[in-house]
């Protein structure tokens, strides 16, 4: 594959460093740098200053507000974003239901969401796992009886990331139990978070934070017009949801430059100690990693040419999710190893803005490293277990 650049793509190139030189907000990508998590105002001031310079959705249609961009020009915004150490995008708005709404939705729901999604008005989450129903997503149980103009929702969502920051909510529900295949009694709904019946449980994970929660629906009335496209079609327009989720989690071009800081990091010699750039069999390890990213690269490249060619990502997208998860387990492992006993220290009060940086144990990427090993580990379950990628990738891809 031609990966070489033109001229034209070039100046491109440079146009985005320099956007995020000198244009995206200096304090943000220092919280990067020194490990510190961004606040929910950080997030959503940076997404509106991406909206403000047009790159908000690299991904959509330009009727809808996206940047029309060639798949060149997304890999280059995608690998110079990851450079500059920049946050990615929230996924659940952009990524995700953006792409069922301009696809799927009515005019009305377009004219209504799609404009509050690119600016970031609007925190939407993902109510798709249940306790019981995670890989086996078309077991699930929450349902949406109709009452007139309403649907009546009840039922629980888990594993809801950052739910407790959302305004909305999209869910595949169960509409129909009277079905053959329990695939035709879901449909995709929409749901307003701020109002009665709805509970919001935070989970605390390892690392200690409540990224995730338990999202409960007590009688909540949802009007019919937030019904996504037609009632009992919600397990297609989940699927297609989920190639477009598979295909970010696979972070190729984060892990690039993880990797790439990593190595920058053995080349120093550290508080005294030799540069691990001298410990061969660490440098092993490292190269071997670097060699199938390399691989994986290729990969995403195919699927995003499908993408911008107007095609949804295929069954390549859960090839890119298991390697891509793997490989990134693999580069926390790494960045452990290289931090050593700096990784085990961790005191929440060191990445507060307000903090002495010269009374921080450690460095902020050593310190948080064993935390973003534990919190990783999740990356190869959620958007479809690993296990169920495999299935999918021998029936689709080599045809078992």
């Amino acid at each position: 594959m031609n990966v070489s650049f033109t001229t034209d793509e070039l100046a491109f190139r440079d146009e985005v460093q320099a956007f995020f030189r000198d244009e995206f907000p200096r304090d943000i990508l220092d919280m990067q740098d020194q490990a510190i998590p961004l606040t929910r105002d950080d997030v959503v001031r940076w997404h509106k200053c991406m909206y403000e310079k047009g790159w908000a959705a690299p991904n959509w249609p330009q009727e809808y507000g996206g940047t029309g961009w060639s798949p060149v020009q997304k890999y280059i915004f995608a690998n110079e974003q990851a450079g500059a150490n920049a946050p990615d995008f929230l996924a659940f708005g952009i990524n995700m239901v953006g792409p069922i709404i301009y696809t799927f939705g009515s005019k009305e729901q377009k004219q209504r969401f799609l404009p509050d999604i690119l600016q970031f008005n609007t925190w939407w989450c993902q109510g798709y796992s249940e306790a019981g129903s995670g890989s086996d997503l078309a077991s699930l149980k929450t349902r949406a009886d109709l009452d007139g103009d309403h649907y009546i929702v009840n039922g629980t969502k888990t594993w809801t990331t950052l739910g407790q920051y959302a305004d909305w909510i999209f869910c595949l529900v169960r509409t129909n139990t009277d079905v053959s295949r329990r695939q035709e009694g879901i449909s995709f709904i929409l749901i307003d978070l701020n109002q009665p019946g709805v509970t919001i449980k935070p989970i605390v994970l390892m690392d200690g934070e409540a990224e995730v929660n338990e999202i409960h629906f007590d009688n909540v009335a949802v009007p019919v017009e937030n019904l996504v496209g037609e009632e009992g079609k919600g397990w297609t327009y989940g699927k297609l949801l989920l190639q477009h989720e598979r295909t970010n989690i696979a972070g190729v071009a984060r892990s690039r430059n993880r990797l790439m800081r990593l190595k920058a990091q053995t080349a120093k010699s550290i508080r005294g100690a030799a540069p691990l750039a001298d410990n061969r069999v660490f440098m092993r390890k490292v190269a071997a990693t670097e060699v199938e990213l390399k691989a994986l690269e290729y990969t995403e490249l195919r699927t995003l040419a499908s993408i911008s060619s107007g095609k949804a990502p295929g069954p390549e997208s859960s090839i890119l999710k298991v390697a891509g998860t793997e490989l990134t387990q693999r580069i926390d492992a790494l960045i452990v190893e290289a931090a050593g006993y700096y990784a085990l220290p961790y005191v929440r009060d060191q990445y507060s803005p307000d903090f002495p940086p010269h009374e921080r144990i450690g460095s902020g990427t050593e310190t948080m490293a064993i935390l973003q090993y534990l919190n990783h580990r999740k990356v190869s379950i959620f958007g479809g277990s690993n296990e169920i990628q495999k299935n999918i990738i021998a029936k689709h891809v080599l045809g078992l």
